[in-house]
């Protein structure tokens, strides 16, 4: 009887030290995982000083922001490629900035913009080039975008707009000074480029 009641006592602590030990465990791998949470969380927070003041700022994730970024990306590699001024310097630079932000394709559609006359013309007629984004139809699912905008061509005597229709699409690259957007834009071809509208000026 004696001998029951001692083997009944070691089970039972065994048992007591089976649920500390389980319950141990499971409150160390709690902590571990609040403590992860906790440190990211402060890792997505930013101070920004204004004036003497420390402000919190959120730091959001590119998923978060991805459709504003690429919209955002796709009108200012338009609005690169395609403003230019009667100055070489001026649309070189213009267009350098423009191809970091395109795959190769860009760089066909300036060769043979370049080969047919296009941008000798703006310099022989002192041409200024502005466009004026119409929208972007950009679906995220796909990561493809068609592009609705009109170019004003100013000449000495004539004013002419042009409409015109890309598309392409879109992957993710890493971020630089040169493609702060962290997007590239891919299979990008012009679907229309035509003129809609032809305008005298007064001659004086």
């Amino acid at each position: 009887m004696v001998i029951k009641n001692l083997e009944n006592k070691i089970k039972l602590v065994i048992i007591i030290c089976g649920i500390f030990i389980v319950g141990a465990i499971i409150i160390s791998i709690a902590s571990m995982v609040t403590a992860a949470n906790m440190v990211n969380e402060s890792h997505k927070r930013i101070y920004v000083l204004d004036g003497n003041v420390p402000i919190i700022v959120s730091r959001t994730d590119m998923s978060e922001t991805l459709e504003i970024e690429a919209r955002s990306h796709i009108e200012r590699f338009h609005n690169m490629f395609f403003t230019l001024v009667p100055d070489d310097k001026y649309i070189r630079t213009n267009i350098d900035r423009a191809l970091y932000m395109v795959d190769e394709t860009g760089l066909a559609q300036y060769n043979a913009l370049k080969e047919k006359g296009f941008y000798s013309s703006i310099m022989g007629a002192s041409a200024m080039c502005s466009i004026m984004c119409d929208s972007i139809n950009l679906n995220m699912d796909d990561m493809t975008f068609t592009y609705y905008g009109r170019q004003r061509i100013e000449r000495r005597t004539t004013t002419i707009i042009r409409e015109l229709v890309t598309t392409g699409g879109l992957k993710k690259v890493p971020r630089s000074d040169n493609n702060p957007h962290g997007l590239m834009i891919v299979n990008w071809r012009t679907l229309v480029n035509r003129d809609i509208e032809q305008k005298a000026k007064p001659n004086y």
